[in-house]
């Protein structure tokens, strides 16, 4: 046996075939793997972690990501319970029965903080996201007006959906994909959100519902859901029309029951009829889990349910998707008996009370006029004020403060307001104060910097993210 010399004897052979093969020089990372067609040969495990982790890395830090809503944040016992409970498909009620009856105990819990009027009444189940939910509120609406009309022996062509041009767009692909004509009401300076205003111009006996936004994804705003009703309550005695609401409480479902608990925009009022939320926003779980209710079951028509049996009893499924995860539907159920009301509340008023630090920071800077202030969601916008320069714009500032890690988007708001630009920050759980204070320095930083160009930048062309 090889003995290395001036080493103390070892039992191993030091040979050629010995090699340290660190990660970094195995192939795939030594070399190159194809990255538009399956590799011909396997690779260690430790390899395809890295490569994957490697790229990833390249991605911005979702932590600074103040453009999204979802949950970027949850603690260490979330993510174990994450890693434990990954494998289960939440369609399969029959395999995961304990999931299945978690999923109606946290519907119900949301039914009872929406104000139900009879929880017991009340319909629910979770979803991928609020996107999935607004279509099946929106399929609810138009299946119940289809039931009407039939009723009535009327015609059922031609279901309309009154909106305000400020919703997210996957009421626009809930249109297009149910055929839906959707009425756009225009936001403007002098109506911000759908309030209610000339209402009785877009609603008639085929219009399925109207959709009211808590939280507007633009600017965080709410919409009078009291005030639409109102409207509604009016059209109602002058037409006879009975037309019912839907909230896409998205954001805000989230928020103002515990920071504005007084606000009446839920069941309380009598017109709405369902309502949705993004477990993963303002519900501060990891994506992708959203929420819909409706008021009782008499508001979800029975020929939308499927019945599946479980447990020796039945349960009734309402679902776009199919297999889908089921640990997410957990992490819910652990936030709110981690958390409770008051837990929630403080957690939710926390964020409101950085967004309100900040816009009040902001809103002082010469340059900035704010469009809101974060007192709703925390959520708010500003814009460049009339004047102040030609030399940059918003899209700077947004390109400068994405070099120092910060993703803070810059975007035209709606139709007639187009040619307003604004910036907007959201806040959520994970953003502190002291982060806070350093993301004010870094914008007055990059405000001084872009004051001292010489000339105005190139100008590039810019369309809204969430552009109809």
């Amino acid at each position: 046996m090889a003995h290395r010399p001036g080493s103390p004897r070892r039992d191993i052979e030091f040979s050629d075939s010995i090699q340290l093969n660190t990660v970094f020089t195995r192939p795939g990372e030594a070399t190159e793997m194809p990255r538009f067609a399956l590799p011909e040969d396997q690779s260690l495990p430790e390899t395809a972690y890295q490569i994957v982790h490697d790229e990833a890395m390249l991605d911005g830090n979702a932590r600074l990501n103040l453009a999204t809503f979802v949950s970027t944040w949850m603690d260490d016992e979330a993510k174990k319970l994450y890693a434990e409970t990954v494998d289960k498909n939440m369609i399969d009620k029959d395999e995961y029965p304990m999931t299945a009856a978690i999923e109606d105990r946290c519907w119900r819990m949301i039914a009872d903080l929406w104000n139900a009027p009879v929880v017991d009444d009340a319909i629910g189940t979770s979803t991928v996201g609020s996107s999935e939910a607004c279509m099946l509120g929106g399929l609810a609406l138009k299946r119940s007006w289809q039931s009407r009309r039939k009723a009535q022996g009327l015609s059922t062509e031609k279901p309309n959906l009154v909106l305000s041009t400020a919703v997210q767009v996957c009421w626009e692909k809930f249109c297009n994909y149910f055929e839906v004509e959707p009425r756009y009401v225009p936001v403007n300076a002098d109506h911000l959100v759908l309030d209610g205003h000339d209402l009785e111009n877009y609603v008639d006996e085929n219009t399925i519902g109207v959709v009211a936004i808590l939280g507007q994804t633009f600017t965080g705003m709410y919409e009078p859901v009291a005030a639409i009703a109102a409207k509604l309550d009016d059209i109602e005695a002058s037409t006879g029309l009975d037309i019912k609401i839907h909230v896409d409480g998205a954001s805000g479902a989230m928020v103002a029951p515990f920071c504005q608990p007084d606000l009446e925009w839920d069941f309380r009022v009598e017109r709405v009829v369902s309502i949705n939320t993004s477990g993963h926003k303002f519900g501060l779980v990891y994506p992708g889990v959203g929420w819909v209710v409706w008021r009782d079951r008499a508001a979800l028509p029975e020929s939308l349910i499927f019945h599946v049996s479980y447990l020796g009893g039945d349960m009734p499924t309402f679902a776009l998707n199919f297999s889908r995860p089921g640990a997410q539907v957990l992490l819910q159920y652990y936030m709110f008996l981690r958390l409770g009301r008051e837990g929630y509340r403080q957690v939710q008023q926390g964020s409101l009370d950085v967004a309100q630090y900040l816009s009040g920071e902001i809103g002082q800077m010469k340059p900035f006029e704010l469009i809101s202030k974060g007192d709703t969601i925390p959520v708010f916008a500003w814009r460049l004020r009339e004047g102040y320069t030609d030399k940059w714009n918003l899209y700077d500032l947004s390109d400068r403060l994405r070099m120092r890690g910060w993703l803070v988007p810059a975007y035209p708001l709606a139709d007639d307001l187009a040619d307003l630009t604004v910036q907007r920050i959201v806040v959520r759980s994970g953003l502190s104060r002291d982060l806070a204070t350093v993301l004010l320095a870094d914008i007055k930083s990059e405000v001084d910097f872009l004051d001292r160009l010489e000339s105005p930048l190139p100008r590039e062309s810019a369309t809204s993210p969430f552009h109809h």
